[in-house]
C-alpha cells in the first residue's frame, strides 16, 4: 500500500477554486517552455554561465561547456528563440546575454537550492 497517497476523496472547494482561477490567469505553457529549456544539462550550464557574466560570445560558452561551437551555437539558439537569452553581433562574433532579470534570478535560485539539498545530505 503506497502512503505517499490519499486514502480517502476530501477535497476543499475553496481551495481548489481558487487555484484554478488564480490558474487560469497564467500563462502555464510559456512557464513550463522555460523550465522545459533549462532541463538539459548543457543549456542550463550555458544559461548558468551568461547569468554569471554580462555576455559571453559563442566561442567561450563552447569552451565552457567543453562542446563544438556548433552545440554551443544550438543551443544558445534555442535559448533565444524561447525568450531566454539574446544576442548581438559584433563583426565576426556574437554575444549572447540573458534577456531577463527574473530568468538570472531562477537560474541563481535553483542553483541555491541545489547546493542546500546537497549539504542537507
Amino acid at each position: 500500500m503506497n502512503n505517499d497517497i490519499c486514502e480517502i476523496t476530501c477535497i476543499n472547494e475553496e481551495k481548489v477554486n481558487r487555484v484554478k482561477t488564480s490558474l487560469a490567469e497564467q500563462n502555464s505553457t510559456d512557464v513550463a517552455k522555460i523550465f522545459k529549456a533549462l532541463s538539459d544539462d548543457t543549456r542550463i550550464k550555458i544559461a548558468y554561465a551568461l547569468s554569471v557574466e554580462d555576455e559571453l560570445c559563442v566561442c567561450d560558452v563552447a569552451n565552457i561547456t567543453g562542446s563544438t561551437i556548433a552545440t554551443a551555437s544550438h543551443h544558445l539558439r534555442l535559448l533565444k528563440n524561447l525568450g531566454i537569452a539574446k544576442y548581438r553581433k559584433e563583426g565576426k562574433l556574437v554575444f549572447y546575454s540573458i534577456d531577463d532579470e527574473h530568468v538570472k534570478n531562477l537560474i541563481h535560485l535553483a542553483f541555491a537550492h541545489q547546493k542546500e539539498v546537497r549539504e542537507v545530505e
